[in-house]
């Protein structure tokens, strides 16, 4: 009679080179989209604030259909223009973006009313996470002139 010595293995599971290679792959992708991820996240962040700028400046455009000026849009601001605090009245709009929610990334002013209050020029200073942003402040001007420190940040 002839008796098997040899023992019955079988292959369950996986080796440790084979889960080593598997966490470096994962590593690589990771490393690659979450700068990627964080980009994007930022980049609706600031469309997001944008869209808030071009909002306040529908709603001065109303103020001015009404009142041929752009004067009193701005919290204590006097009969000339000059502004010593440079938030709007929430009767006009609200002073942080995004309107909705409870997480704010740019408050909103206006930072500069002309003294015959024909032109402004607003202004989203990233706050909170958006603090860092490479774009820095955006600006909407009476105009139409879009200005940020990157040339890229209003696509």
């Amino acid at each position: 009679m002839l008796v098997n010595m040899k023992p019955n293995f079988t292959s369950k599971g996986f080796t440790l080179i084979e889960l080593m290679i598997v966490v470096a792959i994962i590593g690589i992708i990771a490393a690659i989209g979450y700068p990627s991820y964080q980009e994007s996240t930022a980049k609706a962040r600031r469309a997001d604030g944008q869209g808030a700028l071009l909002g306040f400046a529908s709603a001065l455009e109303r103020h001015y259909a009404e009142n041929n000026n752009y004067l009193g849009t701005a919290v204590d601001a006097d009969t000339n223009g000059a502004l010593n605090n440079t938030g709007p009245p929430a009767s006009i709009f609200p002073a942080e973006a995004p309107l909705d929610g409870t997480n704010k990334f740019y408050d909103l002013s206006l930072t500069t009313i002309d003294a015959a209050g024909q032109t402004y020029t607003l202004q989203a200073t990233p706050k909170n996470v958006m603090a860092g942003d490479r774009c820095g402040n955006l600006t909407y001007t009476s105009a139409g002139v879009r200005g940020a420190d990157e040339t890229d940040c209003w696509r």
